[in-house]
């Protein structure tokens, strides 16, 4: 299908649930009780039982950045959370002239915190609640588009009752396949500021040379507040609003980990495929992921070429780039890491004994065969079509052509009632359209845009007649791309504003050609979206029957089960471990002599010049780990993440802040697909080299202070 133009599409297409092993398990908060035993045994000092309990401690402090994790560690309303999810903050407020992306940023002040980029915020969670019986209500006997679009109105229905509640966001996603449904409920805060990031040389020490790799020596740290109006309600950035006063935050712990130690992690997981069909995977690994890493790493050089030595540029996309960077690795990872443990043929064998579980008795093959084959069915379907729709999705890089694409689809929905408008283009989320808007402003170049659609169309012409947009491909013919550039009004953000107040008739009657444009595509995009909602709403009938067989069978191999990650709250733990790998000893930590070593003095390694004499005078403090006889810097462990972990909070047995999650070793990214606990590892930051890079560097002593560990 054509999902270059589909905006507002939401496919009910969700994976299915894992198996636990060893230390594996991206579990539900109301799951923990069901583990007590097996976590206790691991080394939990807390009381497993009410450890899921997000009244309580620590799942109260625990927060998310949409898209990043994170948790409060101060009365207030100081949060942590990795440096690069902070990037785009520090790039929105950066200048040639004060490059905080480089030199790092530290507010003295509660006044001399400055405002986060445009549509940040910090989600407190509040609630996670079974919804499953009012999500399934009177869409038990449809199929395709009726069942997508019932499904869609409950949910719709749902939300809104959620958020008749001031200051919630509120969202419901699908578990198990859609054999359950879970309401996720949080307190939306709109005025976030930044108020610490160290210095690109610590914060991103290694750059992408050390990205997925070990042994790593990056302190992937920073610190946003959260503020509120004086009454304590949610409310955009102002003046007068004060910090959040949250109702927990994580202690420091005194004393750090060591090798064996047990460690926990809570956070907002993105999205694992884990119980894909076999030949999902197969099709995933053997053309998709090969095909979107060489468009990844196209994309990256040349985003490097266009803004060259120009600062303003290099600024405007240091985001985006590291973005690219980031994925590109990662999907370098999966494939390395898919033949490393041979993932395609252990999913076909694995898929091939749930099918003889369900062949070898007749009354399963009555009752799940025929959703079994649908599945198969509308797989293979899916498969055919997923390479065209990555090509015309490169045609999305284009910001001034997303933008106008956006802006009529939300002119398009607001002609109807607030609750039938698509996810994304409701009342509720005008704010972050705004934003969305406003935010261009800092992360656009005319030319350089111009460039990345003009390769972008190119590969898009790749395709054969009969997969590409008849009606992009008739706009443009004959027409010169620098002229669109040249005279459309789009580039300036408040022409763009603008148009978020106009009709649909009024986009008809533009001049504008980046409007024209998507005038002329809208037609044949609804008719490809009409058609993707038909199959989402079969494949979620198809899939989550097939769910329900496969929880049959695990159920009788007596093996526990969690849902895929699907971006809400998940709880996971293991221990600090190092591994072989090669014949290799990767230790669990890295230390601060490590950065000496590393060290250049400019590119990736250019550690700040004080970091540099305060390590090589063994001026460490109290921060000394008493195991190692130095400072650490990073460590390893066996807990289960993935993206949207970045940020999550490490907790020690005592449920203690000790370090921040932020990585992956690059063999282990598989683990989206499959967790192997010989190749899986985390890295994360220790509290440790956080917080003396804090007092000795950087001379954050008021922060410190907040949290309670000054002076210990």
């Amino acid at each position: 299908m054509k999902k270059f133009l589909l905006a507002g599409a939401s496919a009910l297409l969700l994976a299915a649930p894992g198996v636990a092993l060893a230390d594996e398990g991206m579990w539900l908060p109301s799951q923990t009780a069901a583990i007590a035993d097996q976590m206790k045994a691991a080394g939990l000092e807390l009381d497993a039982k009410t450890l899921g309990d997000l009244q309580r401690p620590p799942l109260t402090a625990i927060a998310s950045l949409g898209g990043c994790s994170a948790a409060f560690l101060s009365p207030q309303g100081l949060v942590a959370t990795n440096h690069h999810c902070v990037a785009g903050s520090l790039q929105y407020n950066s200048t040639p002239e004060n490059d905080y992306l480089v030199n790092g940023f530290l507010a003295k002040t509660l006044g001399d915190e400055l405002p986060a980029a445009p549509g940040s915020r910090v989600y407190v969670i509040e609630d996670l609640r079974d919804v499953t019986k009012d999500m399934l209500k009177g869409a038990d006997k449809l199929d395709g588009r009726a069942r997508y679009d019932r499904l869609q109105a409950n949910r719709t229905a749902l939300i809104a009752a959620c958020e008749k509640q001031a200051n919630r966001r509120c969202d419901v996603r699908a578990y198990f396949g859609g054999q359950q449904y879970w309401l996720q409920q949080q307190l939306e805060i709109q005025d976030v500021r930044l108020v610490y990031a160290p210095a690109a040389g610590v914060g991103n020490f290694g750059g992408e040379k050390d990205n997925w790799q070990w042994p790593r020596h990056t302190g992937d740290f920073s610190f946003y507040r959260a503020y509120v109006a004086p009454d304590g309600s949610s409310a955009p950035f102002s003046k007068d609003n004060v910090p959040f006063k949250p109702k927990a935050w994580l202690p420091i712990a005194k004393e750090g980990v060591k090798e064996g130690d047990f460690v926990m992690v809570a956070g907002f997981p993105g999205t694992t495929e884990r119980l894909r069909t076999a030949e999902e995977a197969r099709f995933y690994y053997e053309e998709l992921y090969p095909y979107q890493q060489k468009m990844l790493t196209d994309y990256a050089d040349r985003i490097v070429e266009l803004t060259g030595t120009d600062q303003a540029a290099v600024i405007a996309y240091a985001a985006t780039l590291r973005g690219t960077d980031n994925y590109k690795k990662k999907i370098a990872g999966q494939l390395q890491g898919a033949d490393a443990i041979s993932l395609v043929a252990k999913k076909q064998a694995e898929e091939g004994a749930f099918r003889a579980w369900i062949k070898a008795d007749p009354k399963r093959e009555a009752q799940y065969g025929p959703a079994l084959a649908e599945l198969d069915r509308l797989v293979a379907e899916a498969n055919a079509t997923s390479l065209a729709d990555a090509k015309t999705g490169l045609l999305g890089r284009a910001q001034l052509f997303s933008a106008a694409r956006s802006l009529y689809r939300w002119s398009m929905e607001q002609a109807k009632p607030d609750a039938q408008r698509e996810p994304g283009f409701q009342a509720r989320d005008k704010a972050f359209m705004t934003q969305r808007m406003q935010v261009i402003e800092r992360r656009y170049v005319p030319a350089i845009d111009q460039a990345l659609f003009a390769d972008a169309i190119a590969e898009y012409r790749t395709l054969p007649a009969d997969q590409r947009i008849k009606s992009f491909d008739a706009f443009m013919e004959g027409r010169d791309l620098a002229s669109l550039y040249a005279t459309t009004e789009l580039g300036n953000t408040a022409k763009r504003l603008e148009w978020m107040n106009k009709t649909p008739a009024d986009f008809k009657a533009s001049n504008d050609p980046f409007i024209q444009l998507v005038v002329a595509t809208t037609d044949e995009a609804m008719a490809a979206e009409a058609a993707d909602k038909e199959r989402a709403g079969t494949l979620q009938k198809a899939r989550s029957a097939v769910m329900e067989a496969r929880l049959a069978y695990a159920a009788s191999q007596g093996k526990a089960m969690y849902p895929d990650a699907n971006g809400s709250l998940r709880f996971t733990y293991g221990k600090v471990t190092g591994k072989a790998v090669d014949g290799q000893i990767w230790t669990p930590f890295t230390t601060a002599e490590g950065i000496v070593a590393k060290h250049t003095g400019r590119g990736e390694f250019d550690a700040p010049d004080k970091m540099i004499d305060l390590i090589k005078a063994k001026d460490y403090g109290r921060y000394v780990a008493p195991e190692l006889g130095t400072l650490p810097v990073d460590y390893l462990s066996t807990v289960d993440i993935t993206n949207g972990n970045s940020g999550s909070s490490t907790l020690n047995a005592r449920g203690e802040f000790v370090g921040l999650a932020f990585d992956g070793t690059i063999e282990g990214v598989v683990s989206d697909w499959m967790y192997d606990p010989k190749i899986n590892r985390t890295i994360h930051v220790d509290s440790r080299f956080m917080l003396w890079t804090m007092e000795k560097v950087d001379g954050a002593d008021r922060l410190l202070a907040e949290m309670g560990v000054a002076g210990q």
